[in-house]
């Protein structure tokens, strides 16, 4: 996946400095959102380990595609938002930026939502309140950004820290079952499986962090020489590939938990919350303890980086801000309308998902374009086999999200 560019070629490469990871695991909260969750756990519920290659598959286009947002902003010192702006016809710009502006706010619904069930499990918070409480701890989460990038992704790396310990807990205590080897075997299980396979893969390259890794990696690249940015992009590849590695285990884990826990059996209304009472039922309430801590640290740092996202695409595309508590307060609105009105919270994670999957291609697309022009990239260019996985991701990618909308459509 790491390119190999002549520029880097020197007699003594510098170490990877450990101050330079970072970036990519703020962006790899998005791979273990809670749509993710309920994805991960319906697989499992319903089809054992049989789509457990589907998410190994997603994970590694992730970090292709995050590997070349993160090269975008090195070599440039710009974002993705800036460079649509600056390459693209203006009324594609703007188009790119009203569609970015929408999927932020289906994003944070899908945050929201998940966090206060999470509040809900952990202390029986009204879902209403849960939300609100989740909007003012991810302010506070959002205030770090404004001591500096370094105390936020500390912050949010940490938060992704518990989500990997939580379901390390629950996947020590609760084991497996069969053979989990066998679901790294391509295959499926009737139309149904196929679906949830679209689904998985529709849910995992989330557009909003495709723009805010640029964002984050081209603060990193300015007033550098181009052979320290080459060590930079180094840096960032380890950074791409332990934070999405992460993710990875994390959803594999999900996958692997439900599927010890609920495969064979009833699945019940709501994935979520089947699989916090089977643990709590069958294993004891730490583990369900740890579930639900799992899944309110997701929701609160995927909402927060959400938000931040909002911001870069917004000054990006259309040269303006708005102060971050005034973006928060507006894509909130979604999500507690859901929690207000009482509608099933899979449901609209489901949804949520399915908007998402609109706003993939607009991000991709570009991503795809920028990256093999030599005139944006100079000797960051993408080589030729690069550029045709990344844009061989970018159509199947494009391909599944279509079937999805128009499954879920016609279901």
């Amino acid at each position: 996946m790491l390119e190999r560019d002549p520029a880097t070629v020197t007699t003594a490469r510098p170490a990877v400095s450990a101050k330079l990871v970072g970036p990519a695991f703020v962006a790899a909260v998005a791979y273990i959102d809670p749509g993710n969750f309920a994805t991960n756990i319906s697989a499992g519920g319903l089809f054992g380990y049989r789509l457990l290659w589907v998410i190994l598959a997603a994970n590694v286009m992730a970090m292709l595609v995050q590997y070349l947002s993160a090269k975008l902003g090195i070599a440039t010192g710009r974002d993705l938002p800036e460079l649509c702006r600056q390459h693209f016809p203006k009324p594609v710009s703007r188009g790119l930026w009203v569609q970015a502006e929408l999927v932020a706010m289906a994003t944070d619904l899908a945050e929201l939502v998940g966090a206060a069930v999470g509040l809900n499990l952990l202390f029986g918070v009204p879902l209403p309140l849960a939300g609100v409480m989740t909007a003012v701890v991810a302010f506070g989460v959002l205030a770090l950004e404004q001591h500096g990038r370094r105390p936020f992704e500390l912050a949010i790396a940490a938060m992704f820290g518990v989500v990997f310990l939580g379901f390390a807990y629950d996947l020590a205590t609760v084991g497996t079952r069969g053979n989990i080897a066998a679901g790294l075997v391509p295959g499926f299980a009737g139309s149904d499986s196929v679906l949830l396979a679209v689904s998985i893969i529709g849910a995992t390259v989330m557009p909003h962090v495709i723009y805010l890794h640029s964002a984050l990696t081209k603060k990193r690249a300015h007033h550098r020489s181009e052979m320290s940015r080459h060590t930079l992009l180094r840096s960032q590849g380890v950074d791409v590939l332990l934070a999405l590695g992460t993710a990875g285990l994390i959803n594999m884990a999900m996958l692997v938990l439900a599927a010890s826990l609920l495969h064979g059996g009833p699945l019940g209304g709501d994935p979520i919350l089947s699989a916090h009472d089977t643990l709590a039922r069958m294993v004891g309430g730490g583990a369900a303890l740890a579930f639900a801590i799992a899944l309110l640290a997701s929701g609160v740092s995927s909402s927060s980086v959400g938000t931040y996202a909002g911001q870069v695409v917004m000054r990006g595309f259309i040269r303006r801000s708005i102060p971050l508590y005034v973006r928060r307060s507006i894509t909130m609105l979604p999500g507690l309308a859901v929690l207000a009105m009482g509608l099933p919270t899979t449901d609209s994670l489901v949804i949520s998902q399915v908007a998402l999957s609109f706003g993939i291609p607009f991000a991709l697309i570009p991503l795809v374009l920028l990256t093999r022009r030599v005139d944006v990239m100079g000797s960051f260019v993408n080589r030729r086999v690069t550029t045709i996985g990344a844009a061989g991701c970018a159509g199947l990618i494009t391909v599944l999200n279509v079937y999805l909308v128009f499954a879920e459509v016609s279901s």
